[in-house]
């Protein structure tokens, strides 16, 4: 390999991201300023990565945790020999359509493992990954699964509280592999992180069972022996380098001016003169450029090595790692849960539909046992989603397969994004549905990237009763229905709750949410058509038998309510339809015709949901009549409630009556 000073290995991400920035007049050069030497150790010397092939499956995942710093990242792509990442794509820094976006997004740009940017999410996500490669090697050996996760985090990762709960989840699971590099620059937007924050990381992260260290994050030396102590850690390791924000600006180093700004001209020229860099725009050395190629492809003889270890497994073996790696769903899943639905025919279950989704969920671990991962935050029992064949993973037993994430909802998000992106499983996480407010960001970044996670959300409406407002969920499905990609499925009974999870778990562009009732439902379809009527939103459940004059539309518990409106109409000679509603956001991204056609043409639509109105004005219209929340809850039973709230199948029938012109009843 090409020797080259390390310094001026540095230097090249140093230039390149200052000139970038520069030229953007917008970004970061402060952390790819002060974390190069760390970067650079890294990536000559440890990463097991292979620049021409950045999706090899046995690779070690780097994860920039500090979002903000793209440009390292960025420049490191570009070093190396990424093929998609070319000097063109760095001097379009933060342009549109670049493929150099502000944070680096996994979607967008090649080589980039997860989309990055709030804080904090990086180092949670990469605890996913972790726990995904510890799985998956206790499944196929070492010799096909045997790579570490590195990140680099900054101090406002750290601040962020979603680190807490994945730092504890790591070093309760000893995830031994997974080796986080902290840029320890003491520089936050607003000054020095000690206008807000005196933690001692290390003490922290040891307190939490990682092996933890400070080093000098400007000596190679230093770094590269620390790393190789982290390597051989039974824990998971912090390495806290001590760095210089900015380093070598004269002025600018070491403050918050090198932060969240362009150094400007000036400063940049004498940055540059200060490390002996060329002053000519975006200027690698020759020398330097091969060196670092060198260090991008170091990697190929690992990954022909891999290679071949991979074709010594048999046939069945290797199709099966590629396909889950494709996350692509065995055959056995349809046949299996055509058989559950079949079953439920033939004898309905009239329960909870958390209930219903456990009945399913023993349906598809059967049919997935090893891929079908499950977890729940501190709520197994309720949530009712680990299977009964299902083992607990711990530190002991990696091969379990459902995860006990504890009180922990965002680190459960973000873990999920992790195990969903590392390949090789479908995972799925469970709390109330009010808690999806602590879940959120990581939600968000799942729907984002276009990760197919599912949440099991039960508890889902005011039917949870006596539990009162701090629990019911009254504009959570609104708030998850406005999240682009984000798919919201709220079943009515055992029926609609296997073909929502089928649907769940054959999405691998992004996220579902399947919310589930704490009451009993009765089982109201007859009938499970094999084009999956659920796949369209919406769909009619019961017809109105002639001209309909009012279209009943209801989702989860509530259709029960529009079928009992219906009886009642049709007593009266009013013809009425209901059209259950499991996905509202679906339907109404249903081509025109289709979508259309299950609305109706009715004079008179009611909607019928335990939550506020906001989005059903796209089904009824804006004067369309809505029977739901228009406050938060209260504590009573579930039954005392709706009749309180006046969501009730005679509230329905009185606002057709109304609309008619008939008044009350």
């Amino acid at each position: 390999m090409t020797q080259v000073e390390h310094s001026r290995m540095a230097n090249a991400i140093r230039a390149l991201a200052m000139d970038a920035v520069e030229q953007a007049k917008s970004g970061h050069p402060g952390l790819p300023m002060g974390a190069a030497d760390v970067a650079t150790v890294l990536f000559t010397q440890f990463l097991k990565f292979d620049a021409t092939e950045p999706a090899w499956p046995d690779r070690d995942r780097f994860v920039l945790s500090a979002g903000h710093g793209s440009m390292l990242l960025y420049a490191l792509l570009y070093l190396t020999g990424n093929p998609a990442m070319t000097l063109d794509e760095i001097k379009r820094f933060r342009q549109l359509g670049s493929k150099t976006p502000g944070h680096p997004e996994n979607f967008h740009t090649s080589g980039v493992e997860t989309t990055t940017g709030p804080l904090g999410q990086g180092i949670a996500t990469a605890v996913g990954m972790a726990l995904a490669e510890k799985m998956f090697s206790a499944e196929f050996g070492k010799k096909i699964v045997d790579h570490h996760t590195y990140v680099l985090c900054s101090d406002g990762d750290l601040m962020e509280g979603v680190s807490q709960e994945a730092i504890a989840l790591a070093g309760h699971w000893r995830l031994s592999k997974m080796i986080v590099l902290y840029d320890d620059n003491g520089i936050s937007i607003d000054g020095p992180t000690s206008l807000a924050d005196s933690v001692d990381q290390v003490k922290r992260f040891k307190s939490a069972g990682w092996a933890a260290e400070r080093i000098d994050g400007h000596d190679p030396q230093a770094i590269a022996a620390a790393i190789k102590r982290a390597q051989g850690s039974s824990r998971p390791s912090l390495i806290a380098c001590k760095t210089t924000i900015g380093f070598g600006a004269p002025h600018k180093a070491g403050t918050a001016k090198a932060h969240g700004e362009a150094l400007g001209a000036d400063e940049l020229k004498a940055a540059k003169e200060n490390l002996g860099i060329s002053l000519d725009a975006f200027a690698v050395p020759d020398d330097v450029l091969k060196g670092w190629r060198e260090a991008g492809s170091r990697g190929g003889a690992a990954r022909k090595e891999w290679e071949a270890r991979y074709a010594e497994l048999g046939p069945r073996k290797r199709a099966e790692f590629e396909r889950r790696l494709k996350h692509e769903r065995p055959s056995a899943l349809a046949k299996a849960l055509k058989a559950h639905k079949k079953a439920l025919l033939a004898s309905p279950l009239n329960v909870a539909t958390r209930k219903s989704s456990e009945a399913a969920i023993e349906a598809i671990a059967a049919a997935m046992p090893l891929e079908f991962v499950a977890g729940s935050a501190d709520l197994t029992g309720s949530n009712n989603n680990k299977a009964k064949t299902a083992v607990a993973f711990s530190a002991k037993t990696p091969k379990g397969r459902f995860i006990h994430y504890g009180i922990r909802e965002h680190g459960m998000a973000a873990c999920l994004n992790g195990i969903f992106l590392h390949g090789g499983f479908a995972p799925n996480g469970a709390t109330f549905l009010i808690f999806s407010d602590y879940a959120r960001p990581a939600m968000r970044l799942a729907a984002l990237m276009g990760a197919g996670a599912v949440y099991v959300m039960t508890h889902d409406s005011i039917g949870l009763g006596e539990d009162g407002p701090t629990h019911q969920p009254v504009e959570h499905l609104a708030a998850l229905r406005a999240i682009p990609n984000m798919r919201v499925f709220r079943p009515c009974d055992s029926v609609e709750v296997a073909e929502c999870w089928e649907l769940a778990l054959n999405r691998s562009t992004g996220p579902t949410v399947l919310a589930l009732t704490r009451q009993n439902l009765p089982q109201l379809r007859t009938s499970a058509p094999d084009d999956n009527p659920c796949g369209h939103g919406g769909y009619e459940l019961v017809a109105a038998g002639g001209e309909a004059k009012v279209s009943l539309f209801a989702s989860g518990s509530e259709v029960e309510i529009a079928v009992a409106a219906q009886k009642q109409l049709a007593e009266r000679g009013i013809a009425a339809r209901v059209v259950s509603v499991p996905s509202l956001e679906l339907l109404l991204a249903q081509p025109d015709e289709r979508r259309q056609a299950i609305i109706g043409h009715a004079p008179v639509k009611i909607a019928i949901e335990a939550a506020v109105r906001w989005g059903w004005d796209a089904v009824i219209g804006i004067d369309g009549e809505f029977i739901g929340m228009h406050s938060f809850g209260e504590s009573a039973p579930y039954k005392d409630l709706y009749k309180h709230f006046a969501i009730t199948a005679e509230a329905a029938v009185n606002a057709a009556l109304k609309r008619l012109g008939g008044g009350k009843g």
